[in-house]
């Protein structure tokens, strides 16, 4: 079973009195009494991190990812935890040290604080992160409503590239290549965007595991489907020339994740106040479709306005 299927067999039940646990259907807890926000995240070596040669940039993609799902639900994270599972090759005294400078600087960049955490013994690499913040509102999935348009910030696809790069998967420019691993090592989070997001984002999510893979999460229990334009799905100058000269697929380079962008829908009243946000953070904010019937099937339509079927193409657990 795939790893939502293992949630709501096992798990959801016990969660279902919680009404802070949001079903286990969100990216979040929310304690809404409390005004408490919170997001746990496990990342493992061969799964969630390519290597660890450069673990000052396995850690500062390890908690950027992490509070990107506080980011996406219009909360701006204040505390986090950290765990680490390792052994002595891994965690080394030069490594440590690293890893330490490194998030010392993520929290000047993002303005958070370590507040504890836990350390184990153990031959396979992983690290485990929980965010913490305050609200008292947040944006949640399953939302979204009928003829509501699709948004989503920054650019797609760059870090999925620096990953293929990373695996010698493909051969370009050395200053072309170093720009796409930064983007897989270094996100650009769209931090400033969380004080807008309630005004006028009716359900959201980051793009972690894929475009196509996030919206479908963002609208599984409704009764709904999306239509996408390729066109418009925002890419770098980088990549979209790339694109054109090896003659590379759109598509999917979009939607193997990884981004951490804001994937959000909202009312199509709301197009000025997103164009006046866009304007005062800096943050490129791009519709990119449409949420239509259930009845419908989710289609993206290509350059030539030819309907592909959306299949999924990010990465999914499987047990």
């Amino acid at each position: 079973m795939h790893e939502f299927e293992l949630i709501k067999k096992y798990f959801s039940k016990i969660a279902k009195k919680n009404k802070s646990a949001l079903n286990l259907n969100d990216d979040v807890f929310f304690d809404k009494r409390r005004g408490v926000v919170i997001s746990v995240d496990t990342y493992n070596l061969g799964t969630h991190f390519f290597n660890f040669q450069s673990p000052d940039l396995v850690i500062k993609k390890i908690l950027r990812s992490s509070i990107s799902d506080l980011i996406c639900k219009g909360v701006k994270p204040k505390f986090y935890f950290i765990s680490g599972s390792g052994n002595k090759t891994s965690f080394t005294k030069n490594n440590l040290y690293k890893i330490s400078k490194s998030l010392n600087s993520e929290q000047k960049k993002f303005n958070i604080v370590l507040c504890g955490g836990d350390t184990t013994f153990s031959n396979k690499l992983s690290f485990t992160i929980t965010s913490l913040g305050y609200a008292n509102k947040i944006i949640y999935r399953n939302k979204a409503k009928l003829d509501d348009d699709i948004y989503v910030t920054g650019n797609l696809g760059d870090s999925y590239l620096g990953l293929k790069l990373l695996s010698n998967k493909l051969n370009i420019k050395k200053k072309d290549k170093l720009f796409f691993i930064s983007k897989y090592y270094k996100p650009v989070l769209p931090l400033n965007l969380t004080k807008y997001l309630l005004k006028f984002a009716n359900s959201s999510i980051d793009v972690s595991d894929g475009l196509i893979d996030d919206l479908s999460k963002m609208i599984n229990i409704q009764n709904l489907s999306f239509h996408l334009f390729e066109k418009k799905i925002p890419i770098s100058n980088k990549l979209s020339n790339l694109i054109k000269n090896q003659r590379l697929n759109k598509i999917n380079l979009v939607s193997n994740g990884d981004d951490y962008q804001i994937l959000f829908t909202a009312n199509v009243n709301k197009t000025r106040i997103i164009q006046n946000a866009s304007k005062s953070t800096g943050i490129k904010i791009t519709k990119i479709g449409k949420i239509v019937s259930g009845k419908d099937r989710s289609f993206i339509f290509d350059e030539k306005g030819k309907q592909i079927q959306a299949k999924s193409k990010g990465y999914i657990h499987q047990f």
